[in-house]
């Protein structure tokens, strides 16, 4: 299983993060860097299956792909805004992971305006 290969690369890296970090607390961030990037690139594989199964959905029902893939914009903003706030905090960094978390906030709302507006939109036309 994959999630087991996930697990393993972790508890390696932290192990070594542990010892390094004491001595070389440069190298331990570049390692823990390292291992989220090799994590993320694991799973790059079935994110783009669950893609792949949302568009033949969304063609499905005829619905925009613009929607699906403003949507898939959004999580893909949150998690890419959680690991670069969590590498900030490895490294002492609180203030910058919490600007880190709210630019990802304000690019998420961005994202998210055509969607309200078009929900907006349907709402009005709706209503007598």
């Amino acid at each position: 299983m994959d999630i087991l290969q996930i697990i393993g690369l972790a508890i390696i890296a932290t192990v070594i993060i542990a010892v390094i970090k004491g001595q070389r607390p440069e190298i331990a961030i570049q390692i823990s860097i390292a291992a989220g990037i090799i994590v993320f690139a694991m799973i790059l594989g079935k994110v783009t299956a669950v893609i792949e199964l949302l568009n033949s959905y969304a063609q499905k029902v005829n619905i925009d792909t613009i929607y699906i893939s403003t949507l898939l914009k959004i999580v893909g903003i949150a998690y890419i805004a959680e690991f670069g706030a969590e590498v900030c905090k490895d490294a002492g960094e609180g203030a910058i992971a919490s600007k880190v978390e709210l630019a990802g906030k304000v690019f998420i709302v961005v994202l998210a305006v055509p969607i309200i507006t078009s929900l907006l939109d349907l709402i009005i036309r709706i209503m007598p």
